[in-house]
Formats: C-alpha cells, structure tokens, sequence
C-alpha cells in the first residue's frame, strides 16, 4: 500500500506568557500512514492528542518537521508549509475533521450544513439533497429538527450532526477528534458502521479515543501518546 500521510519529526510547543511556562506538546512525532488505513491514538488528556490533529489540519502552526500529504490535487504536498489557499482547497475537498464541538454561521440549518458539504464534492443539488437526507436518517437526527438551527441543539445531536457532516464528504483523509466522547451506544454503533464503511471505500482514517472498546477490531494500528511522545502499542 501507498503512503498517504508521513509525518517526520514533529515537534510543537506553546508559550504559556501569563504564567511564564513553556509546554512541548510534540517532540519529534513520526507516523507512516498507508492508503485506507485507521490508525487510533489513546493517552491521558493533556498528552499531545490533539495536537496532532490539529496541526495536520493546519489549525496550529508547528515548531519543526515535515507532515508529507499525497494529495489528489497537489501531488505530495507538506502541509507544515503548504500555502493558506492550498490548505483551504484541502479541508474543502481532500481531508475531513470531526471535533467535539460544532462551530457553524448561526443562521444555517442541519439540513444545510450537510447539503453544503455535500455540494463541495461536486454533488448536483439534488444530489447533495438525497445524501444529506440519508446522512441525516443514519444517524437518526429527529427530521423535526433538520431546518432548525444546530444551535438549540443538545451536545449528542451536535456531534452526530458534526460527523455527518465530515463523512458526507467521503474524504480521502479523515480526522476523529474524539468523535463518540458525547455519543450513547446506539450512536457510536451508527458511527462505526459508517467508518467501516468509508473505510470499505478507501478512506483514510486518523483517530483519538478514549473509548478502547470502541476501537477494538476496527484500527489497524494503535499508538499511545505520553508527554509528547508517541509509543505503538499494538498491530
């Protein structure tokens, strides 16, 4: 199998000015991640998770190393460098992020939120219309609320309707920021399915869990992570 995503030497700290701190949340990362692969990353809070999803993602600007991408688009591209329009272009159409949390403009409804992405693939609006609604049914959001605003929504219908609108998309390289944290049971089996699905479809997956029983027979790899570091624990 084909590297998608290698990362070289990742290294990432924060300067804390008000208390006068410095925090290594990466120190000197290396990852190889092969096409249609899931590779999980467990550790304590506060061990550096996060971090490296956020910094493939480009929300945080690294210290040093190399995140090598091969994109549909660009060729292999190292998003530590990668220019903001190209960066931009790959959220849009290559790699998915689910968090969390749900920030979205106020005045667009669930349904919308989901077409919207939908449509980025190139989905005709009809289309985008008919996958937005299935999306919507599998992870059983109540169809009254699907013109309403996410907003009123509860914390476990804004995750689902988060991941909805991420795996909408089929994207080639698909980020899970703790993405069953909220979620019942019922839930998180509607999220597997749909990863073991994309997975079938030759998605990429990169994850963090602290639900160990969830990911047990879906990764391929795991890694532990400890003050910046990066352990593989299991195959």
């Amino acid at each position: 199998m084909k590297s998608i995503l290698t990362i070289e030497n990742l290294s990432k700290s924060f300067t804390l000015h008000n208390l006068n701190k410095h925090i290594n949340a990466l120190d000197r990362i290396d990852l190889d991640l092969k096409e249609g692969e899931f590779v999980g990353i467990t550790g304590k809070s506060g061990s550096g998770k996060s971090t490296i999803l956020k910094s493939i993602y480009r929300t945080y600007a690294v210290k040093g190393g190399n995140i090598w991408y091969a994109s549909k688009k660009f060729g292999r591209i190292n998003l530590a460098e990668a220019s903001e329009r190209e960066i931009v272009y790959l959220r849009k159409h290559e790699i998915g992020y689910v968090s969390q949390f749900l920030s979205v403009m106020p005045r667009t409804t669930a349904r919308e939120l989901v077409e919207q992405a939908s449509a980025e693939m190139g989905n005709t609006e009809d289309a985008a219309k008919r996958e937005a609604e299935k999306m919507l049914e599998h992870f059983e959001l109540d169809e009254d609320l699907w013109d309403s605003y996410p907003a009123t929504f509860s914390g476990g219908e804004k995750l689902r309707l988060n991941i909805a609108r991420a795996m909408v998309k089929r994207p080639r390289l698909l980020l899970l920021d703790e993405p069953t944290a909220s979620l019942d049971h019922g839930s998180k089996t509607k999220v597997r399915e749909l990863m073991e699905q994309l997975m079938r479809e030759g998605t990429t997956m990169l994850g963090i869990f602290h639900d160990l029983e969830f990911m047990n027979n879906l990764c391929h790899r795991e890694y532990n992570m400890h003050d910046g570091h990066f352990t593989q624990v299991s195959v």
